[in-house]
């Protein structure tokens, strides 16, 4: 009896060692994947320390010294990131089903009320349904077109602001493009305007909106230690600014469609709840108004440090129109005759896609990228701005040069890897046509109507470039030029 307890006390000490080197044994039988390259990192922060204000820039920045697909982590979170056209199109198409998915994000998640909507909600039966019935009620050509009086009236309004401005003082372009996207959206969407007429200033619902797209594309600590999501965001009062933000934009999307319902009933054949509804309507103002305002204000930056292409713009938008044809405002109908104006909108979304990066997805299942592993649970985040950026495809990236696209095919809807401002793959955004209508738009009566010069005292290298990151990377400090009389 005594030997049996001696020999099951032996087991009991020799069990961790055996059960050790089991595992061992186990694991060295099991291939190690081999994956991309990358920065190591430290303990349980792994590579946060590395990413700055600016995540975009940090990334590429690594990516030029460790390849175009990068290994990183951040805290609990293996992630990589696709910095080159041939790595987006990987991700993107060859690879697009397995990365359909997208990332938990913790204000995402909340603001769009569990996922709900187009642009946050998971990739499923659902939400191929949502997007199917935006097409149809958003984004078709049918409903583009029928909105078109309300563009049309809104640049006019601007227009009419910026002449009131002239010479005393300069125009303030960033606020007033915001102003100009919140209008359309707001007339599109209830019907009323965000600002009083004639007025081009932020109000309480501009704030509301900006205060909510720079928490949708900001990261919680939460979100790289998920084990720790509610302590962490609770300590860092991230939780309580979220809380905050949906419970404004709760109130004002409730508000809106009572008196919807009040005013012209809701439609018992659409197959969307209340809240459904009210993640869609916050897709079309933090995404869209949001990411329609930045796109003119960074290219009227780029045009006023780059006075040749002004000019080149301007005498192709002033002697556009043949005799007899000279029209007080350029409308729609009239863009297509303007090339030189599509090729510094294709330059503006090289240089500055709405949103730098991607918004990240989860790796379905496991896959080999560019002959590296890519787990299982693995995030994926496409840098568009490195890929915009790439040397090996754009002669002096970071040179402002529309001219670039004179004679080329490259488009921005996705089928061309080295300009993706707004993706590609089944998860592209919807909006690219009524965006691409709206930047137009506003350059070609913007450009045309005026003269631009920078307050007095400044100099070309005082125009600031600086970059505030979110979902959409807006300006950091505002564009604020002088207006003049044409000297045509």
């Amino acid at each position: 009896m005594a030997s049996h307890t001696f020999i099951f006390a032996c087991l009991l000490l020799l069990l961790p060692l055996i059960l050790l080197h089991l595992q061992r044994r186990r694991q060295h039988r099991t291939k190690k994947p081999n994956l991309p390259p990358g920065p190591r990192g430290l303990p349980i922060i792994g590579n946060l320390h590395q990413l700055g204000p600016l995540p975009h820039c940090a990334f590429k920045t690594l990516s030029d010294v460790y390849g175009p697909l990068m290994h990183l982590h951040l805290g609990q979170l293996p992630t990589i990131i696709a910095s080159t056209p041939d790595i987006a199109r990987a991700i993107l198409k060859t690879h697009d089903l397995k990365f359909c998915s997208l990332a938990p994000v913790v204000a995402q998640r909340r603001l769009s009320y569990g996922g709900l909507g187009l642009v946050f909600a998971p990739y499923n039966a659902r939400w191929k349904e949502v997007r199917k019935l935006a097409m149809v009620e958003f984004f078709s050509a049918t409903r583009t077109q029928y909105f078109k009086h309300v563009r049309e009236q809104e640049v006019k309004v601007l227009m009419s602001a910026i002449s009131r401005a002239l010479e005393p003082g300069p125009v303030n372009l960033s606020d007033a493009f915001l102003c100009l996207l919140n209008n359309i959206t707001c007339r599109e969407v209830f019907g009323w305007r965000a600002s009083v007429e004639g007025e081009c200033a932020r109000s309480g619902f501009h704030e509301m909106v900006t205060e909510g797209v720079a928490l949708l594309g900001r990261f919680t600590a939460g979100d790289f230690f998920p084990a720790l999501e509610r302590p962490l965001n609770a300590l860092t009062g991230a939780h309580a600014r979220i809380e905050r933000n949906h419970h404004d934009v709760d109130e004002f999307l409730e508000s809106e469609l009572d008196a919807h319902a009040r005013n012209v009933g809701m439609e018992d054949d659409i197959p969307l709840t209340r809240d459904d509804m009210k993640a869609l309507l916050l897709d079309l103002f933090f995404s869209g108004t949001y990411t329609a305002s930045v796109s003119p204000v960074w290219a009227m930056t780029e045009l006023i440090r780059c006075p040749r292409a002004m000019r080149r713009l301007q005498r192709e938008l002033r002697e556009g129109f043949g005799e007899g044809e000279e029209k007080p405002m350029v409308e729609e109908s009239d863009l297509e005759r303007f090339p030189y104006l599509k090729q510094v909108v294709k330059e503006t979304w090289r240089m500055h896609p709405p949103g730098t990066l991607l918004i990240p997805r989860v790796c379905a299942e496991d896959c080999v990228i560019d002959g590296y592993d890519v787990p299982k649970g693995t995030r994926a985040i496409v840098n568009l701005w490195a890929v915009g950026r790439d040397p090996k495809t754009w002669d002096d990236p970071d040179e402002f040069r529309p001219e670039r696209f004179e004679n080329s095919d490259v488009d921005y809807k996705g089928q061309h890897f080295e300009l993706l401002p707004f993706g590609a793959g089944r998860r592209i955004c919807p909006a690219v046509t009524v965006a691409e209508v709206i930047l137009k738009l506003v350059l070609a009566n913007v450009v045309r109507c005026f003269d631009w010069e920078l307050p007095e005292g400044m100099r070309m290298e005082d125009v600031d470039t600086g970059e505030a990151f979110g979902i959409v990377v807006r300006k950091k400090v505002p564009l604020l030029l002088v207006a003049k009389t044409p000297s045509y």
